[in-house]
């Protein structure tokens, strides 16, 4: 399955280059807009980030991710600010089908762990973010000496079965996805989904992740540019 990515500023779609928040290009001021126009072309998952949130800590995009959640029909997951159980609860009472816990995974395992074995491994997905191997937190604004083999095993170990992997150094390049490093930690972790995200620049590289047993990925800025189009991740999706 491919999900297509709005990263979510200020109440408009936007793309960061390599997670720079000083370096964003606006996308769509009509954020529930554009969902719409995914769903219209038959794709049916989208993948939303609240970047305020991610850098506040708690959400600060919650009323358009509820008009799109009104909107768009399909599964939709949230990453970015949430770190409480209330944000969850709030999230899911509104329909959002899976949420993503980033930092909070790595800064307070314990919370992590206690969402999982209470709402399930379809409902929480771990989000690991970082270069080199190593986990990023706080919107990709610090960089920790955790390893992402150890979130991911640690995070496993309590029940996590859906994991993003996203390379910082390749996101908004568009110079393909880091393969080696999602394939090692796929074959490290065989009972993982291991999900790609991160410098997918067309359809090829989709189909090359999948023959290479990443059968998820998030796309962003290959769609905007018009490497990447919405009919081919209908088809890819089988839509």
């Amino acid at each position: 399955m491919i999900l297509p990515a709005i990263d979510l500023q200020n109440g408009q779609s936007v793309r960061l280059y390599q997670g720079d928040f000083t370096k964003e290009t606006i996308i769509s001021p009509a954020p529930v807009k554009q969902a719409k126009e995914i769903n219209a072309a038959g794709v049916y998952a989208l993948h939303l980030v609240d970047l305020d949130g991610a850098k506040a800590g708690s959400p600060r995009n919650l009323a358009v991710i509820k008009k799109i959640r009104t909107e768009f029909t399909g599964l939709i997951e949230v990453g970015g600010g949430i770190r409480s159980l209330d944000t969850i609860e709030t999230y899911l009472a509104m329909g959002i089908d899976r949420l993503i816990l980033g930092s909070v995974a790595l800064k307070d395992p314990a919370f992590t762990k206690q969402v999982l074995a209470k709402f399930g491994p379809e409902r929480i997905v771990i989000g690991v973010d970082g270069t080199d191997g190593k986990v990023a937190v706080d919107g990709w604004l610090k960089q920790s000496e955790v390893t992402m083999a150890t979130l991911i095993n640690e995070m496993q170990q309590a029940g996590a079965k859906h994991f993003i992997v996203t390379d910082v150094a390749k996101d908004g390049t568009m110079t393909g996805a880091n393969v080696d490093l999602l394939t090692n930690l796929q074959n490290q972790f065989v009972h993982a989904n291991i999900i790609a995200s991160g410098g997918i620049r067309d359809l090829q590289d989709i189909l090359a992740l999948q023959a290479a047993g990443i059968a998820d990925a998030v796309a962003g800025k290959a769609l905007y540019e018009g490497s990447l189009t919405l009919k081919e991740i209908a088809e890819v999706n089988g839509c």
